[in-house]
């Protein structure tokens, strides 16, 4: 009866050493609040009955029924009552043991599992579990102790110098570790494994002389294997050993000439010796290969855009970013890098047109959509302007930028009512950014203005020059639009001189204070300020307004010649042609 007692215990316990993993990931449900059994509670004196044993063999065989069914509260409990009846039974202990390990209580289960290995000094499972404590209580020396005594009294437990060595490295006991590769090749023989893991720990001992050893063991065991001679060539590398690193890398090329990272690797390298030719054409190999993934081409184009604007790299840099889309057709980061580096570079069209392809594969990125946006409000582009802010609201409604861009094209559009309904939006959703709301009141002043609304107008461009009294937009066209309706020209003047002043050489401000002093019928002044204007610039509005000026001084012959030469330049006021027919001023 005893002996079959002990067969089953000992079946059982190690089929449920196998489910201890999956036991442990569920133990967070429950907690154990049993009273807990101690190892030193044993009775000294009396050896249990045959009753007893029978008793405690089926109260330990309904506790692995509750084990298995993850019920690990009863279980303990069963356990316990056997543990009663029989403390000298190692199974038992195991099990006590294990149970508490699985209720997170590693403390409680420690003195079992040692009780379990003084049982049965034979029985490899009892040290891992106790070796599983020790590292969970992080007494990883006495966790070392439990590996080294399985494989000093269990026979045939040499494999387990693979955890001990794995225990060492996980301490970073790097002297210790490489002792137990030594057993372990003394008992096993050689291993590619044991050469990478001393290899590496070389390298975190910055012992790259050891390091280059071991690969060079490596190569020479496994000579088709690419990624130890990549390995090697980095080796070479960090200790400035380039010529060996090139030829290594050579070597790999010609077993596998297009891999892609030696391409790389060799470009480095040739452009640390100063090859900057045969740099750029192995990088450009590399980045032909859709083998080299999409994050490392943009983690290189990246540091190439912290490097520009520079001349010797831009070109290198825009076929580079070709590439990347070439062989990452459906990547949206391919088109948008490609989009960064061709904005810094000046080519806005290529760089607007690639942000637009890149949303089109994904369009949840904001960042991308502003570019797009900003793209268009540069290249002049309003109607693009309106259509892709458009396009961002609707994935991005509270963002008060798009609405500012969307306003603006609608008032370059002459669209004025959609141009201050997307503004005034927007500016509500800036309330608590001074500075935003600042712009927002900007071109509202241009809106407002457009459809008459003069006083709200006026209080936008007021509210702007509280904020910023040097603000040139405001300056220039509150002044402007002041004197068109002959209202406050002292004002007027007054905003249009300082931007002159500020600006000597800017046609525009020129032009605006020259008007207003004709507003206010200082006609000498005016010609004076429009003459430097006209030297500057031939645009229509300032020609025209250099014609108005002449008319007024009696110069009549000479402005009619101007209102010819404006209506030529295009863009000139809706009276040009009547001017020019009937030889009078028209305003």
């Amino acid at each position: 009866m005893i002996t079959k007692f002990r067969n089953i215990v000992l079946a059982t316990c190690c089929f449920a050493l196998v489910a201890t993993g999956a036991a442990t990931a569920q133990s967070g449900k429950k907690k154990g609040k049993a009273q807990q059994a101690t190892a030193t509670e044993t009775p000294a004196l009396q050896q249990p009955s045959e009753q007893e044993q029978q008793i405690s063999e089926s109260l330990f065989l309904d506790g692995m029924k509750h084990f298995m069914l993850e019920d690990y509260d009863k279980a303990l409990q069963l356990f316990q009552k056997a543990y009663t009846l029989t403390p000298d039974n190692a199974a038992i202990n195991y099990k006590l043991a294990e149970t508490y390990m699985v209720l997170k209580n590693p403390r409680a289960a420690t003195p079992f599992a040692q009780a379990a290995i003084l049982k049965e000094p034979k029985n490899p499972y009892y040290y891992l579990l106790l070796a599983q404590l020790h590292t969970d209580q992080k007494q990883f020396t006495e966790a070392a102790q439990a590996y080294n005594d399985l494989m000093r009294n269990v026979p045939d437990s040499d494999q387990y110098l693979f955890q001990l060595a794995d225990l060492y490295l996980s301490q970073s006991k790097y002297a210790d570790a490489l002792k137990t590769y030594e057993r372990i090749e003394k008992k096993f023989g050689p291993m590619e494994q044991l050469s990478v893991n001393r290899q590496q720990i070389y390298l975190r001992q910055k012992n790259i002389t050891k390091a280059i050893e071991e690969g060079e063991k490596l190569l020479a065991n496994s000579p088709t294997e690419i990624r130890y001679f990549l390995a090697q060539a980095e080796l070479y590398n960090a200790s400035q050993q380039t010529d060996k690193a090139i030829v290594t890398l050579q070597k790999a090329l010609r077993m596998e000439p297009n891999n892609p990272y030696a391409h790389l690797m060799l470009s480095d390298l040739h452009r640390q010796k100063g090859d900057r030719t045969q740099s750029e054409k192995e990088i450009k190999l590399a980045f032909a290969s859709p083998e080299l993934d999409i994050d490392t081409k943009v983690r290189i184009l990246v540091d190439l855009i912290r490097q520009l604007p520079n001349p010797e790299i831009e070109d290198v840099s825009l076929e580079l970013a070709d590439l990347t889309i070439q062989s990452h057709p459906e990547e949206a980061k391919a088109f948008a890098v490609a989009g960064d580096l061709q904005t810094i570079v000046g080519k806005k069209t290529q760089a607007r047109n690639n942000y637009l392809k890149a949303v089109k594969l994904d369009d949840s990125h904001f960042k991308i959509w502003q570019q797009i946006v900003l793209l268009d409000a540069e290249l002049n582009e309003s109607a693009a302007l309106v259509e892709h802010s458009e396009e961002a609201l609707e994935l991005f409604p509270n963002q008060a930028i798009f609405w500012f861009y969307n306003g603006t094209g609608h008032l370059i559009e002459k669209n004025y009512d959609k141009a201050v309904k997307a503004l005034e939006h927007g500016k509500r959703l800036s309330a608590a950014e001074p500075e935003l709301v600042a712009q927002f009141n900007m071109q509202l002043g241009d809106g407002y203005n457009s459809l008459k609304d003069y006083k709200r107008s006026d209080e936008a461009y007021e509210a702007v020059l509280a904020l910023d009294a040097d603000n040139e937009h405001v300056l220039n066209n509150y002044s402007y639009f002041l004197s068109l309706r002959n209202h406050n020209l002292e004002k007027a003047k007054t905003m249009a001189g300082r931007l002159v002043q500020k600006y000597p050489n800017n046609p525009t401000y020129l032009d605006t204070y020259a008007w207003v002093l004709y507003k206010a019928g200082d006609y000498k002044n005016a010609l004076k300020y429009l003459e430097q204007a006209i030297a500057l610039s031939d645009d229509a509005t300032i020609v025209e307004h250099y014609g108005d000026v002449l008319f007024k001084l009696g110069k009549k012959e000479e402005a009619i010649a101007q209102w010819q030469r404006a209506k030529l330049k295009g863009e000139a006021s809706a009276f040009i042609d009547k001017k020019i027919k009937d030889k009078k001023l028209y305003e």
